[in-house]
């Protein structure tokens, strides 16, 4: 009697993964087509802004390691999506991309700034606004007729208002002033010779001076002002207040641009969530211009707002609700 073997069917899960390239680290996330995330981790930083060539590359091999254990196999992550900074250089593309080839990933590919993967993680789809304060500072939106419009993000040297780097450099500005007169004492200056382990302007003009000191010493600063405007120090509140003031100038032109008044804002980065002062403020500056915009913290982050963006360009998201 002969026997019939049954010829087996084996279908493989495909993949997408998501990375958000931050200045000192990278957050990726890896679905399966469903939407479902299998893994979540940290690496090494893939921002040429502050790595070399050597060190973004080790980064990008080991993450697209990762991803292929996780996929048993890279060939079945079918999209990576990565949102970084200064893709606007095309340069930045044209290398990540040969990093990304050069780790063995041979799959579709996309770049994009880190912005728009975090408006897509906060609003768990592709239209709405979203307002990020933390090192730097930006407004972005994207109506549903498929309109975007940015305001701010121009970097520290000429824009950046009401970021981290903004405030270290208001909290910086208001020792300088009270230490001449210009201005009442301030808790201010105790609160940052405390944190830089100075005893003197002349450190602080050395520091601040200083080749070695960057934008992120001076937005490391920033958390200061939530102690003095707790101890109601005059000097702190307006600082809190004018910051409050120039995120709301970020949040208008993209509102007006694409008739977005009555939707709602993602708030995202360390100075609108960490700053309780600031937030209120802004909150309540923004309500009174626009009554019916709603604020919210973001739904997801900017990793799996990459992988969200991928799932759609792979026409998975038919039993995806998100999508």
């Amino acid at each position: 009697m002969s026997k019939t073997k049954r010829k087996e069917v084996v279908t493989s899960m495909k993949y997408v993964a998501g990375m958000d390239g931050g200045g000192t680290k990278t957050a990726v996330t890896v679905a399966d087509e469903q939407g479902t995330v299998v893994k979540s981790f940290t690496s090494g930083a893939i921002n040429y802004n502050g790595q070399d060539e050597e060190n973004v590359g080790a980064s990008l091999k080991e993450i697209i390691a990762q991803i292929g254990q996780t996929c048993g196999g890279i060939e079945h992550c079918e999209e990576i999506v990565i949102g970084a900074a200064g893709v606007s250089n095309p340069t930045v593309v044209s290398r990540l991309s040969s990093q990304i080839r050069n780790s063995g990933y041979q799959g579709e590919l996309h770049i994009t700034g880190d912005h728009e993967t975090a408006l897509y993680g906060a609003h768990q789809r592709e239209y709405g606004m979203i307002l990020i304060a933390g090192t730097g500072s930006i407004g972005l939106g994207k109506n549903k007729a498929g309109k975007t419009h940015r305001a701010g993000g121009f970097g520290y040297l000429i824009d950046d208002e009401g970021s981290g780097y903004s405030i270290g450099r208001d909290l910086l500005a208001a020792l300088v002033q009270a230490h001449d007169g210009r201005i009442p004492e301030t808790v201010i200056t105790r609160l940052v010779y405390e944190q830089l382990q100075f005893n003197s302007v002349q450190e602080i003009i050395g520091f601040v001076y200083d080749k070695r000191t960057n934008k992120k010493d001076i937005a490391a600063l920033a958390p200061i002002l939530s102690e003095a405007c707790a101890a109601g120090d005059p000097a702190a509140l307006n600082i809190a207040k004018k910051n409050a003031s120039s995120l709301l100038q970020l949040v208008i032109p993209v509102a007006e641009n694409l008739s977005l008044q009555e939707d709602s804002l993602a708030m995202a980065g360390s100075v609108l969530l960490k700053n309780a002062f600031i937030q209120g403020m802004f909150r309540e500056k923004l309500h009174g211009y626009y009554p019916k915009m709603q604020c919210i913290t973001p739904k997801s982050d900017a990793s799996m707002g990459a992988v969200l963006m991928a799932l759609r360009m792979n026409q998975f998201h038919n039993s995806n609700p998100l999508l």
